[in-house]
């Protein structure tokens, strides 16, 4: 049996990283995106080169009907593999002082980082029930944790997704499902790119911004045998970053 990990928004940053490393560490894995069909298509690329096994899955995890059907025709091709880890990583920003935030800026938000932890999860959930083994990953972040001025919407759904998180490995947990998250502090992706780096490393006591590699070693970590004994934990990777 081939084991099989999902990464959602693999396409760059965080995302992409883990993809890369999970196809080290012998996973075939399933790229999801959304748009960017030419990044996309880099990451499966260095995975091949490397004599990793992947394959890209378009589809947008905030909309339940397009994510339903991409993941039904994906098992219906491919009965001989299952799907064993789910990396919930797909994630926006629409930063904004909530007096100012409108609507769609919530809902999008919401939609694209937490409602697209029960479709995509909801839909796979049990197929590893029924496999009695499976590892479940959320990437969540330090706004969920001590809230962020100008990120209500964000630090809204990275909390809602901690405590999915925790609630969810109370339930799986006999099944031999782990589940938790990991919330990363300011790492060197697309998603900060606007933002200060020299004044805001001063604020972390290892005076710098993370990798992406460093996150997706974590997530190399988490789902392996060497961590069945972790579940319902929310990891920071911050630099030491809590005030």
């Amino acid at each position: 049996m081939n084991k099989v990990a999902l990464i959602t928004g693999a396409s760059r940053g965080i995302g992409k990283h883990i993809a890369l490393q999970l196809a080290v560490d012998g996973f075939h894995v399933l790229i999801n995106y959304r748009s960017d069909d030419e990044s996309a298509q880099q990451v499966l690329d260095e995975i091949t080169s490397k004599n990793g096994k992947g394959e890209l899955l378009k589809f947008d995890v905030s909309d339940a009907q397009s994510t339903s059907e991409a993941l039904d025709n994906w098992k219906e091709n491919n009965s001989e593999k299952k799907i064993e880890v789910i990396v919930n990583n797909a994630g926006i920003r629409a930063d904004n002082l909530f007096v100012w935030t409108e609507s769609n800026h919530w809902n999008d938000v919401i939609n694209t980082n937490l409602n697209s932890f029960y479709n995509v999860t909801h839909h796979l959930i049990e197929d590893l029930i029924l496999n009695k083994w499976g590892r479940i990953i959320n990437i969540v972040s330090l706004s969920g944790i001590k809230g962020m001025a100008g990120q209500v919407n964000y630090s809204a759904a990275k909390a809602g997704l901690i405590g999915a998180t925790k609630a969810l490995a109370q339930e799986v947990g006999r099944k031999k499902i782990t589940v938790n998250a990991i919330a990363p502090g300011f790492i060197k992706t697309d998603m900060v790119k606007d933002l200060d780096e020299k004044s805001l490393k001063k604020m972390v006591p290892l005076n710098r911004f993370g990798l992406p590699e460093e996150v997706a070693h974590l997530v190399s970590f988490l789902v392996s045998d060497n961590a069945a004994y972790i579940t319902g934990e929310t990891i920071s990777i911050n630099g030491g970053l809590y005030t």
